[in-house]
């Protein structure tokens, strides 16, 4: 596994930043987070040149301000974060939704599990995957 993973959740809800964060930590305690409560502020640090581009970012939907579709249209549109895989992570259990953000440029459409045994696993096999390689070999034969 990645050492020095860097991921970014942009989220409203604390208790599911919480949940994803620790169990995450259980899986590998080297990973560093970047949290946002809303697209707005999770574009801004994003976009912000001097902080490392993340290995992950995991977008919830539904949120104050900017939502998670806006901010995955404005992440695939910058070139630097073009390559970064993004996992829609929300309560959201819509396949024609889901459908929706794989064609714009998300790489999972993931439904929030409220066991902790869930989220565990769901992280375990997202962070052994090797994502971005298979994120980018997908862009060079169209998309995802």
């Amino acid at each position: 596994m990645n050492d020095n993973i860097v991921i970014y959740i942009i989220d409203d809800d604390e208790d599911d930043k919480k949940l994803f964060i620790e169990t995450a930590m259980g899986i590998n305690e080297t990973i560093s987070f970047v949290t946002a409560s809303d697209g707005q502020e999770g574009l801004r640090l994003l976009k912000d040149e001097h902080n490392k581009l993340p290995d992950y970012i995991f977008l919830d939907l539904r949120m104050p301000r900017v939502g998670g579709k806006k901010c995955l249209e404005e992440i695939r549109r910058d070139t630097r974060l073009h390559d970064v895989p993004v996992f829609i992570y929300t309560t959201s259990a819509d396949v024609k939704e889901s459908i929706e953000l794989k064609e714009m440029g998300a790489v999972h459409f993931i439904t929030k599990p409220a066991n902790p045994n869930e989220v565990y696993y769901i992280l375990s096999v997202v962070l052994d995957a090797q994502w971005g390689q298979i994120r980018k070999e997908s862009f060079s034969n169209g998309p995802v």
